[in-house]
């Protein structure tokens, strides 16, 4: 987690980076308030980072003067959060007055009644990952960014950061790096783009590049007949971003096809006796997903458009859609084929509770190659999923249902289950999906391939 410098006085907090290639956060809910001690850790604030609820820590102890923010509000990193009064003074806590809220840097800050708030552009958020974590209070030193010396050269920085770079239009190789081994953070680039000479534009991916149109006005909305106003924020405003950024990127088309998962479901039977506790079909779906990936690595890939690379994974580690009622988030099952269909049950209704009540770190929602949505779990049959960007394709497994079926000309009563696969263009050819599709059918109507 890369940090910067915090001021030396100890007279205001500045947010700080929250996750690589983060450059701001939804306030959710503020823990202290104004007048108020603080200890030297104590959480202070509830941010929200694509799908991490985080907790924000007061790195040193004080007094609180003034809280920068409201709930709801977009603030960046490296803008105020908080400000302590000097030690020893008394703390009147007044109601924040324009002027002082134009000096105070924060993104936004509450006003008197019947002034206007003021607010900031808001920057970026890339990613779509799930969890809780808590922000260190050890920050490393950030030294003032140099715009004018800086010697050409292929600069250190993961894609996201590359992203936003692009996105700013900033010559990404411009930007000083504070990070480890000297990489460029979103906090150094968000540092240029607020002080350094941003004319020299980064040279256009050629991969999967696309041109961006200039904004367009929005149409009006008929407001007669609401009956509640829900504000877009929180999880569900992270999972629009990450969902949007997906279809603007990734090159969707979706497969569909059935598997006759009869004798599956005897073999899942056999299972759940033996272990003494129900087993769903999903953990024995998982396993025949691995076995097919090995056979088509292309699917087990991320892409890298800000380098313009394909990333063919040697690890396979399974994202499953999780609903909760804060919204979708998507654990990750780290290294799922070296896993028995019992030990992924046991990761995946763990990851589920973890979701469920925001305990999930942020780790085990990283490094996804393939994803996997259950709709069937709901009752759904087909389905045309969205991709969990840079991943290249996403299953949705349906409800399995009884259906009379004809084999070697006999009629039984068999299960079918519907599968549904959606992939990115750019990387996977159709022919090679429905290849992929015919390869998990086959395992799942012979468990004993996969089962042993």
């Amino acid at each position: 987690m890369a940090g910067l410098k915090q001021p030396a006085d100890k007279s205001h907090f500045l947010l700080p980076d929250l996750g690589e290639g983060l450059v701001e956060a939804e306030l959710i809910r503020w823990l202290v308030k104004p007048g108020e001690a603080v200890k030297e850790s104590q959480a202070m604030a509830e941010m929200q980072t694509d799908k991490a609820l985080v907790e924000v820590p007061s790195p040193w102890a004080g007094t609180i003067s003034e809280l920068c923010g409201k709930e709801g509000d977009i603030i960046k990193v490296a803008a105020v959060l908080v400000r302590y009064s000097p030690q020893g003074a008394k703390v009147d806590v007044p109601v924040a007055t324009t002027a002082t809220t134009a000096k105070s840097g924060c993104v936004s800050a509450q006003v008197a009644a019947g002034a206007a708030a003021a607010s900031e552009d808001q920057g970026t958020v890339v990613g779509s990952m799930a969890g809780t974590l808590r922000v260190g209070d050890k920050f490393a030193r950030r030294p003032e960014p140099d715009t004018s010396t800086k010697t050409p050269g292929k600069s250190l920085a993961t894609p996201a950061v590359r992203r936003i770079a692009k996105e700013l239009s900033i010559d990404i190789n411009r930007v000083d790096g504070t990070g480890r081994g000297g990489r460029v953070t979103a906090s150094d680039v968000a540092s240029f783009a607020d002080g350094g000479d941003s004319s020299t534009s980064a040279a256009p991916s050629s991969f999967g590049a696309r041109a961006v149109p200039a904004p367009m006005p929005l149409p009006p909305v008929d407001s007669q007949g609401v009956s509640q106003r829900i504000p877009f924020r929180g999880v569900r405003r992270k999972i629009a971003e990450a969902l949007a950024r997906s279809v603007q990127t990734a090159v969707h088309f979706t497969a569909c096809d059935e598997a006759d998962v009869t004798a599956l479901d005897a073999k899942r039977r056999e299972y759940s006796r033996v272990i003494g506790e129900k087993l769903s079909m999903l953990p024995f779906v998982m396993v025949a997903v691995c076995r097919a990936l090995r056979t088509y690595p292309n699917l087990n890939a991320n892409v890298d458009d800000a380098n313009s690379e394909i990333l063919i994974k040697g690890v396979i580690n399974l994202g499953v859609a999780v609903d909760t009622p804060n919204g979708l988030m998507v654990p990750v099952i780290r290294d799922a084929d070296r896993r028995s269909p019992v030990e992924i049950g046991t990761a995946i209704r763990t990851l589920a509770a973890k979701c469920k009540d925001r305990t999930i770190s942020r780790e085990e929602s990283l490094g996804g190659t393939f994803t996997i949505s259950n709709v069937g779990s709901y009752g759904g049959m087909f389905a045309t999923p969205i991709i969990n960007y840079p991943e290249v394709a996403i299953l949705a497994a349906g409800r399995s249902r009884e259906r009379v079926l004809v084999k070697d000309g006999k009629f039984y009563a068999g299960l079918v289950l519907p599968l549904s696969i959606s992939c990115d263009h750019r990387v996977v050819d159709g022919a090679e999906a429905v290849r992929f599709l015919n390869e998990m059918i086959r395992l799942l109507e012979h468990p004993s391939e996969f089962t042993k």
